[in-house]
C-alpha cells in the first residue's frame, strides 16, 4: 500500500508532501490545476521513462518518492530479498531523480538500481488505469490480456509460451539447415572429390617428412658407398700405409720410450686405444658397404609417393607437410554436410512432436479461457446494470483457430461483444457502443479484473470521462466497494465519485512572481462540503449546494 509520496521541482510542482490512507482516495481541483500531477509522478518513480521535460524550470533536477507498505505484498517482498534489496521494517522506499539533461537515477531503499527493475517491483505494487484505457478495450490483444489476467492461469499462458518457443526453435534450425544443404550442395560434390582423392592417397602422419629424408638417401647411396669405401682403405685397409697401422707403430714406439720416461707412457696409452677406435670404425664402415642395397626400384617408388604428395599440396594451395591436418579437416567438414540429411529427419519428429505439445497446452488454455469468459459474462453484465446500461449484456466470443500459425497466445481470438438495447444482436465493442457506454464497460471490466488480480493499489485517472448522473453515483459505489479490500486513488471531476471516498485531496494552481505552483491538500470534513459543493454548482458554492455534498457524503457513511 502507498503511505507517502514526496515531489520535488517535478512539471509545475515545487514541493509535495503527501500521506496516503487504506480505502478509497479521491483527487479532485479545477481544470488545469494538475490533478494527474501525482500519479505522473508516481509513474516517473515506478520506472516508466524520464524526460528532461519532467524538471520544473529553472532547477536543476526533479526528485520523486514514494513509500510503500508491504505487509501484505509477498511478491514484493520476495523481489527485494531476490535483488538484496530488503530492509528490516516491511516497508520500501522507491526514489527517481531526473537531471536537467534527462539523465536520471534509480534507487531502492538507498540502493542504486535500474529503471527496469524499479518496473519490475512496480508490478507488485501499483496498478494504473489512465483516462484512455477504454481505448485499449478495443484492441483483441488486450481483451486476451484481460481474460487472462481475470483468469490468473498465468502456468497455462506460460506452457503455451514455452512449447511455442520450442516448436519455434526447432523450425528455425530446421529452416536453416535446409539453407544450409542447398548452398552446400554443390560444396558437398567437391568435398566428395577431394576426401576420395586423399583417402586413396592415404598419407600418414609424418610420412612425408620421413619418405623426404628416405629420398634424400637414396638419391645419394651411390655417392656415400664409394666414399665409405675409400676411407675404409685410408683407415685399415691399405696394404701400403693406413691410419689403424700408423697409429699402432706410433703406440709402439712411445712405449719403447716410456722405458726412459716414464710420462711418455700415457701418450703411448692414448695412441693404443686410438687405434683400438680406429678398428672398430673400420668395421662399423666395412659392415655399411656389405649391407648397403642399391635398390633403384624403391628410389622410383619413394620418388612417386614424395611426387604425389607435393602435387597434392600445389593443388590444394599447401604445405605439404599440412596435408594429413588438411585431409582431416575436410573429411570432418563433409561428415557435417553429410550428418545434415539426418538431423533433418530427426528435427522433422522433433518438430511434430513440438506441435502435438503445443496443441496440447493451447487447449488447455482454451478450456481454462471459455470457463472464466462464462464467469466474466455474468459479472460485467451485472456490473454493465448497476451503471445504466440495465439492458446491456456482455459476451467474450471465443473462436479456436487450431490451423492459425503457432503463436505464444495459443489457438483462441477473442472478440468482446455487446448488447446495449433490447432486440439489439451482440456486436463487437467499437460498433455499438458510444464513448460514453465504452468507458462505463471498461471500468466495469477494471474493477472486476482488479478484485480478481489482487494488485495492492488501484488509481483511477479519470476513468469515469462521459458519465453522469445516477452513473456517476453507481460508478463511486463500484470504486468505494473496491476500496473495502484494496487501496483505491481516483482522479475525478464528478461529485458523485469523489463523495464516496473515505478520504480527499484537493489540487489547486497558483501564479506567484511570474511563476505557477502546484498544491495538493488534505480536505478536512468541511474541506469535503466545500469542494463536493464546487463540483456540484460551480464556483459560486450556495447553501444548497453544501447541503447536496453533506448529503452526498452522508449517503457513503
Amino acid at each position: 500500500m502507498l503511505i507517502g509520496l514526496e515531489v520535488k521541482n517535478f512539471a509545475i510542482v515545487s514541493n509535495l508532501s503527501t500521506e496516503w490512507q487504506s480505502g478509497m482516495t479521491a483527487i479532485t481541483g479545477e481544470t488545469g490545476a494538475g490533478k494527474s500531477i501525482a500519479i505522473d509522478a508516481l509513474s516517473l518513480c515506478l520506472g516508466e521513462r524520464a524526460e528532461a521535460s519532467a524538471v520544473r524550470p529553472n532547477t536543476d533536477k526533479a526528485e520523486v518518492c514514494a513509500q510503500f507498505d508491504l505487509s501484505d505484498l509477498p511478491l514484493a517482498q520476495a523481489f527485494l530479498e531476490h535483488h538484496m534489496l530488503a530492509n528490516a521494517d516491511n516497508e520500501c522506499l522507491l526514489r527517481r531523480v531526473v537531471c536537467k539533461n534527462g539523465r536520471s537515477k534509480s534507487y531502492i531503499n538507498g540502493s542504486a538500481v535500474t529503471a527496469a527493475q524499479l518496473k519490475e517491483l512496480g508490478q507488485y505494487l501499483i496498478s494504473i488505469h489512465g483516462q484512455h484505457a477504454h481505448q485499449h478495450l478495443l484492441k483483441a490483444e488486450h481483451q486476451l490480456q484481460l481474460l487472462d489476467a481475470y483468469a490468473g492461469h498465468h502456468h497455462l499462458v506460460s506452457s503455451v509460451s514455452q512449447n511455442y518457443k520450442q516448436f519455434a526453435s526447432l523450425q528455425k534450425e530446421f529452416k536453416h539447415l535446409e539453407q544450409q544443404q542447398l548452398q552446400q550442395a554443390a560444396q558437398k560434390q567437391l568435398l566428395e572429390y577431394q576426401v576420395a582423392e586423399l583417402d586413396e592417397f592415404a598419407l600418414q602422419e609424418g610420412e612425408f617428412e620421413q619418405i623426404e629424408a628416405e629420398h634424400y638417401k637414396l638419391s645419394n647411396s651411390q655417392t656415400i658407398l664409394e666414399a665409405c669405401q675409400r676411407e675404409l682403405q685410408h683407415l685399415y685397409e691399405s696394404d701400403e700405409q693406413n691410419a689403424c697401422s700408423l697409429l699402432q707403430h706410433s703406440a709402439q714406439q712411445f712405449t719403447e720410450l716410456a722405458q726412459y720416461d716414464e710420462s711418455l707412457a700415457s701418450v703411448a696409452t692414448l695412441l693404443a686405444e686410438a687405434a683400438v677406435q680406429v678398428e672398430e670404425a673400420s668395421r662399423e664402415v666395412r659392415s655399411y658397404t656389405e649391407q648397403a642395397d642399391l635398390d633403384p626400384a624403391r628410389l622410383v617408388e619413394v620418388e612417386n609417393r614424395l611426387s604425389g604428395a607435393m602435387d597434392l599440396a600445389r593443388k590444394h594451395h599447401i604445405k605439404p607437410q599440412a596435408l594429413v591436418e588438411f585431409h582431416q579437416s575436410i573429411s570432418q567438414e563433409l561428415e557435417s554436410i553429410s550428418n545434415n540429411n539426418s538431423r533433418l529427419e530427426q528435427l522433422e519428429s522433433e518438430i511434430e512432436n513440438a506441435l502435438v505439445h503445443y496443441q496440447q497446452a493451447s487447449e488447455q488454455l482454451s478450456q481454462s479461457r471459455k470457463e472464466y469468459a462464462n464467469t466474466l459474462n455474468t459479472l460485467i453484465s451485472e456490473s454493465m446494470a448497476n451503471l445504466s446500461m440495465e439492458n446491456g449484456v456482455f459476451e467474450i466470443a471465443l473462436i479456436q483457430e487450431t490451423d492459425r500459425v503457432p503463436n505464444n497466445l495459443g489457438y483462441d481470438n477473442v472478440s468482446f461483444l455487446v448488447s446495449t438495447n433490447p432486440g439489439q444482436p451482440l456486436q463487437p465493442l467499437a460498433k455499438v457502443a458510444s464513448g460514453g457506454e465504452l468507458s462505463r464497460i471498461s471500468l466495469a471490466i477494471q474493477v472486476i479484473i482488479a478484485q480478481k488480480v489482487t494488485t495492492p493499489t488501484l488509481i483511477f485517472d479519470e476513468v469515469d470521462v462521459g458519465i453522469s448522473g445516477p452513473t456517476a453515483s453507481a460508478v463511486g459505489k463500484l470504486l468505494r466497494q473496491l476500496g473495502k479490500s484494496t487501496q483505491v486513488i481516483c482522479v475525478t471531476h464528478l461529485p458523485q465519485v469523489a463523495s464516496s471516498a473515505h478520504q480527499q485531496f484537493f489540487v489547486a494552481k497558483e501564479i506567484a512572481q511570474g511563476e505557477t505552483f502546484t498544491n495538493m491538500l488534505p480536505l478536512n470534513k468541511d474541506g469535503r462540503v466545500n469542494e463536493i459543493a464546487r463540483l456540484l454548482g460551480g464556483d459560486n458554492v450556495s447553501k444548497t449546494a453544501k447541503a447536496n455534498a453533506k448529503e452526498l457524503i452522508k449517503a457513503h457513511a
